[in-house]
Protein backbone atom coordinates (compact mmCIF):
# COMPACT_ATOMS: atom_id res chain seq x y z
CA UNK A 1 0.00 0.00 0.00
CA UNK A 2 1.50 3.36 -0.99
CA UNK A 3 1.91 6.17 1.53
CA UNK A 4 -0.93 8.29 0.19
CA UNK A 5 -3.34 5.38 0.52
CA UNK A 6 -2.01 4.59 4.00
CA UNK A 7 -2.45 8.21 5.03
CA UNK A 8 -5.99 8.51 3.72
CA UNK A 9 -7.02 5.23 5.32
CA UNK A 10 -5.58 6.22 8.70
CA UNK A 11 -7.16 9.67 8.62
CA UNK A 12 -10.58 8.11 8.06
CA UNK A 13 -9.99 5.43 10.69
CA UNK A 14 -8.79 7.82 13.41
CA UNK A 15 -10.98 10.88 12.82
CA UNK A 16 -12.78 11.74 16.05
CA UNK A 17 -11.25 8.79 17.88
CA UNK A 18 -9.37 8.07 21.11
CA UNK A 19 -5.87 6.60 20.76
CA UNK A 20 -4.30 5.04 23.86
CA UNK A 21 -0.64 5.39 24.79
CA UNK A 22 0.66 2.27 26.56
CA UNK A 23 4.09 2.94 28.04
CA UNK A 24 5.90 2.53 31.35
CA UNK A 25 9.33 3.89 32.33
CA UNK A 26 12.14 2.03 34.04
CA UNK A 27 11.30 1.37 37.68
CA UNK A 28 7.55 1.39 37.11
CA UNK A 29 5.62 -1.66 38.27
CA UNK A 30 4.36 -2.19 34.71
CA UNK A 31 7.76 -1.94 33.01
CA UNK A 32 7.41 -5.31 31.34
CA UNK A 33 6.81 -5.88 27.64
CA UNK A 34 4.52 -8.87 28.23
CA UNK A 35 2.37 -6.86 30.65
CA UNK A 36 2.12 -3.82 28.38
CA UNK A 37 1.22 -5.99 25.42
CA UNK A 38 -1.81 -7.32 27.28
CA UNK A 39 -2.77 -3.82 28.41
CA UNK A 40 -2.63 -2.67 24.79
CA UNK A 41 -4.82 -5.58 23.73
CA UNK A 42 -7.34 -4.74 26.46
CA UNK A 43 -7.46 -1.12 25.25
CA UNK A 44 -8.16 -2.33 21.73
CA UNK A 45 -10.93 -4.55 23.11
CA UNK A 46 -12.33 -1.38 24.68
CA UNK A 47 -12.47 0.36 21.33
CA UNK A 48 -9.08 2.04 20.85
CA UNK A 49 -8.46 2.20 17.06
CA UNK A 50 -4.69 2.65 17.51
CA UNK A 51 -1.99 2.28 20.15
CA UNK A 52 1.00 4.52 20.86
CA UNK A 53 3.86 2.55 22.41
CA UNK A 54 7.59 2.06 22.72
CA UNK A 55 9.15 4.69 24.92
CA UNK A 56 11.53 3.19 27.43
CA UNK A 57 10.54 -0.32 26.34
CA UNK A 58 11.58 0.77 22.89
CA UNK A 59 11.68 -1.60 19.98
CA UNK A 60 10.78 -4.69 21.99
CA UNK A 61 7.47 -3.15 23.07
CA UNK A 62 6.71 -2.02 19.53
CA UNK A 63 7.40 -5.46 18.07
CA UNK A 64 5.38 -7.29 20.71
CA UNK A 65 2.36 -4.97 20.61
CA UNK A 66 2.36 -4.78 16.80
CA UNK A 67 2.23 -8.56 16.66
CA UNK A 68 -0.58 -8.77 19.23
CA UNK A 69 -3.06 -6.08 18.15
CA UNK A 70 -4.82 -5.68 14.85
CA UNK A 71 -4.78 -1.88 14.84
CA UNK A 72 -2.19 0.70 13.75
CA UNK A 73 0.72 1.21 16.12
CA UNK A 74 2.32 4.62 16.69
CA UNK A 75 5.84 3.65 17.74
CA UNK A 76 8.67 5.57 19.35
CA UNK A 77 11.89 5.19 21.26
CA UNK A 78 13.09 7.19 24.25
CA UNK A 79 16.85 7.55 24.38
CA UNK A 80 18.32 9.45 27.31
CA UNK A 81 16.35 11.96 29.36
CA UNK A 82 17.48 15.43 28.32
CA UNK A 83 16.83 17.52 25.24
CA UNK A 84 15.54 15.67 22.19
CA UNK A 85 15.14 12.04 23.22
CA UNK A 86 11.89 10.83 21.59
CA UNK A 87 12.97 8.96 18.44
CA UNK A 88 15.78 11.50 18.21
CA UNK A 89 17.78 10.42 15.16
CA UNK A 90 17.54 9.09 11.63
CA UNK A 91 18.72 5.69 12.85
CA UNK A 92 15.99 5.70 15.51
CA UNK A 93 13.33 6.35 12.89
CA UNK A 94 14.60 3.49 10.72
CA UNK A 95 14.63 1.16 13.73
CA UNK A 96 11.04 1.99 14.66
CA UNK A 97 9.98 1.39 11.05
CA UNK A 98 11.69 -2.01 11.05
CA UNK A 99 9.95 -2.97 14.31
CA UNK A 100 6.48 -3.03 12.81
CA UNK A 101 5.07 0.42 13.60
CA UNK A 102 2.57 1.98 11.24
CA UNK A 103 3.55 5.50 12.30
CA UNK A 104 6.77 6.70 13.91
CA UNK A 105 6.45 9.45 16.53
CA UNK A 106 9.38 11.85 16.75
CA UNK A 107 10.28 15.05 18.55
CA UNK A 108 9.64 17.99 16.24
CA UNK A 109 10.66 20.77 18.59
CA UNK A 110 13.17 23.41 17.58
CA UNK A 111 15.86 21.92 19.83
CA UNK A 112 18.98 20.36 18.24
CA UNK A 113 19.05 16.62 17.59
CA UNK A 114 21.86 14.31 18.72
CA UNK A 115 22.80 13.46 15.13
CA UNK A 116 22.40 17.00 13.80
CA UNK A 117 19.42 16.08 11.63
CA UNK A 118 16.40 18.24 10.94
CA UNK A 119 12.82 17.09 11.41
CA UNK A 120 12.36 17.33 7.64
CA UNK A 121 15.14 14.75 7.26
CA UNK A 122 13.33 12.43 9.66
CA UNK A 123 10.22 12.78 7.52
CA UNK A 124 12.23 11.67 4.50
CA UNK A 125 13.70 8.70 6.37
CA UNK A 126 10.26 7.60 7.60
CA UNK A 127 8.68 7.85 4.16
CA UNK A 128 11.62 6.11 2.51
CA UNK A 129 11.13 3.32 5.08
CA UNK A 130 7.49 2.97 4.06
CA UNK A 131 5.79 4.42 7.13
CA UNK A 132 4.11 7.64 8.21
CA UNK A 133 5.42 10.09 10.81
CA UNK A 134 3.84 12.04 13.65
CA UNK A 135 5.45 15.23 14.95
CA UNK A 136 5.55 15.55 18.76
CA UNK A 137 5.51 19.32 19.27
CA UNK A 138 5.64 21.72 22.21
CA UNK A 139 4.33 24.95 20.66
CA UNK A 140 1.89 26.00 17.92
CA UNK A 141 4.83 27.34 15.90
CA UNK A 142 6.49 23.91 16.00
CA UNK A 143 3.25 22.33 14.83
CA UNK A 144 3.22 24.69 11.85
CA UNK A 145 6.88 24.00 11.06
CA UNK A 146 6.42 20.23 11.27
CA UNK A 147 3.36 20.37 9.04
CA UNK A 148 5.33 22.34 6.44
CA UNK A 149 8.14 19.77 6.73
CA UNK A 150 5.76 17.02 5.65
CA UNK A 151 4.59 15.43 8.91
CA UNK A 152 1.57 13.19 8.34
CA UNK A 153 0.27 13.87 11.86
CA UNK A 154 1.05 16.77 14.20
CA UNK A 155 0.49 16.72 17.95
CA UNK A 156 0.75 18.77 21.14
CA UNK A 157 2.53 15.94 22.96
CA UNK A 158 5.40 18.03 24.32
CA UNK A 159 3.52 21.21 25.29
CA UNK A 160 4.88 22.17 28.71
CA UNK A 161 7.84 19.81 28.54
CA UNK A 162 10.36 22.21 27.00
CA UNK A 163 11.55 25.66 27.96
CA UNK A 164 9.47 27.19 25.18
CA UNK A 165 6.07 26.88 26.86
CA UNK A 166 4.89 26.85 30.48
CA UNK A 167 3.38 23.59 31.70
CA UNK A 168 -0.35 23.74 32.36
CA UNK A 169 -2.06 21.74 35.10
CA UNK A 170 -4.18 19.85 32.58
CA UNK A 171 -4.05 19.74 28.78
CA UNK A 172 -2.67 22.84 27.11
CA UNK A 173 -5.90 23.74 25.35
CA UNK A 174 -4.54 27.12 24.25
CA UNK A 175 -1.68 25.38 22.45
CA UNK A 176 -4.15 23.06 20.75
CA UNK A 177 -6.47 25.89 19.76
CA UNK A 178 -3.64 28.07 18.43
CA UNK A 179 -2.14 25.14 16.53
CA UNK A 180 -5.45 24.47 14.82
CA UNK A 181 -5.62 28.09 13.70
CA UNK A 182 -2.14 27.79 12.18
CA UNK A 183 -2.72 24.44 10.44
CA UNK A 184 -6.41 24.26 9.51
CA UNK A 185 -5.82 21.39 7.07
CA UNK A 186 -3.52 19.20 9.21
CA UNK A 187 -4.48 16.04 11.07
CA UNK A 188 -3.96 17.46 14.55
CA UNK A 189 -3.78 15.22 17.61
CA UNK A 190 -4.20 16.50 21.15
CA UNK A 191 -1.91 14.79 23.63
CA UNK A 192 -0.47 15.61 27.03
CA UNK A 193 -2.21 15.51 30.42
CA UNK A 194 -5.64 14.51 29.10
CA UNK A 195 -6.89 12.83 32.25
CA UNK A 196 -10.67 12.48 31.95
CA UNK A 197 -13.47 12.22 29.37
CA UNK A 198 -14.31 15.93 29.72
CA UNK A 199 -10.77 16.85 28.66
CA UNK A 200 -11.08 14.61 25.62
CA UNK A 201 -14.44 16.07 24.62
CA UNK A 202 -13.13 19.63 24.98
CA UNK A 203 -10.03 18.82 22.96
CA UNK A 204 -12.21 17.61 20.12
CA UNK A 205 -14.46 20.65 20.42
CA UNK A 206 -11.60 23.10 19.92
CA UNK A 207 -10.16 21.39 16.91
CA UNK A 208 -8.29 18.13 17.53
CA UNK A 209 -8.96 15.43 14.96
CA UNK A 210 -8.11 12.80 17.57
CA UNK A 211 -6.89 12.60 21.16
CA UNK A 212 -4.18 10.44 22.74
CA UNK A 213 -4.59 9.46 26.39
CA UNK A 214 -1.96 7.47 28.26
CA UNK A 215 -1.57 7.45 32.04
CA UNK A 216 -5.24 8.06 32.84
CA UNK A 217 -6.21 4.86 31.00
CA UNK A 218 -3.18 2.58 31.01
CA UNK A 219 -1.63 3.11 34.46
CA UNK A 220 -3.51 1.30 37.28
CA UNK A 221 -1.32 3.06 39.87
CA UNK A 222 -2.48 6.48 38.69
CA UNK A 223 -6.10 5.37 38.44
CA UNK A 224 -6.03 3.88 41.93
CA UNK A 225 -4.59 7.10 43.30
CA UNK A 226 -7.40 9.11 41.74
CA UNK A 227 -10.02 7.00 43.49
CA UNK A 228 -8.13 6.84 46.77
CA UNK A 229 -7.61 10.61 46.90
CA UNK A 230 -11.35 11.12 47.32
CA UNK A 231 -11.43 9.05 50.51
CA UNK A 232 -9.03 11.17 52.57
Amino acid sequence: MDLNTQRSKLYAQLQGQLIVSVQAPDGHAMRDTHTLTHVAAACVDGGAPAIRCGGYGGLEDIRSISNRVDVPVFGLTKEGSEGVYITPTRDSVRAVAESGATVVCADATFRPRPDGSTFAELVTVAHDSGILIMADCATPEEVLSAHKAGADFVSTTLAGYTEHREKTVGPDFDCLREARELVPDAFLIGEGRFSNPADVAHGRLIGANAIIVGTAIADPGFITGQFASLLH
